[in-house]
């Protein structure tokens, strides 16, 4: 089974996978694995470069600021990207999960509602948290201002219409709740797969 794992930025979907990932489970983190590929793919980088042009990469590494200013402010290269680097995860995830021997896999991915990928997982899980909260973490992990923080909120699909279109919704606003969760989804989905 390939159990999918979402949630807005800084909904602490990382802390989630973390949680499921002690449980035993085998773990796909999709961003960790795309900024992996954007670094290693010869294919990959090509294609990026084709796109936002030689400041794509510097001295061979991935010139993260410049691209995130041009995607920000024009939507159609974000599309053109995620063309590019979401392809190359779902392959390499294949190849991952074929090696792995558990009754299921999580992929914690950023976006699955919203390139309509939902149909490649057998359930999905959203990690939801409060927007203080959310704002707090991602100001502290990413050195933010709160406006920033709040307009990329406010670019992602609201948590009231991911938590509509998943089966298992998770609260990640105190980790012992949000422990105890994990555990009972985890053997929810253990019933399922067998």
């Amino acid at each position: 089974m390939i159990v999918g794992l979402t949630g807005g930025i800084g909904s602490g979907k990382s802390t989630v996978a973390k949680m499921f990932a002690d449980l035993g489970i085998p773990t796909y983190i999709a961003d960790d694995e795309a900024k992996k590929l954007m670094h290693s793919s010869p294919d990959v980088k090509k294609r990026l470069v084709d796109l936002f042009g030689k400041g794509a990469y510097i001295n061979g590494k991935l010139n993260k600021p410049f691209i995130s200013d041009l995607i920000f402010y024009d939507k159609s290269l974000l599309k053109k990207m995620n063309a590019i680097v979401h392809p190359a995860v779902g392959s390499h995830f294949k190849t991952w999960q074929s090696s792995q021997n558990a009754p299921y896999v999580l992929k914690e991915a950023a976006i699955i509602f919203e390139i309509n990928a939902q149909k490649q997982y057998d359930y999905i899980i959203t990690v939801i948290a409060d927007q203080e909260l959310r704002i707090k973490r991602v100001m502290e992990r990413d050195n933010s201002d709160h406006e920033k923080v709040i307009s990329i909120i406010n670019n992602q699909l609201s948590d009231a219409e991911k938590t509509k279109l998943s089966d298992f919704v998770i609260e990640n606003n105190n980790l012992e709740q949000t422990s105890k969760q994990v555990q009972n989804i985890h053997f929810k989905l253990l019933k399922l797969g067998v």
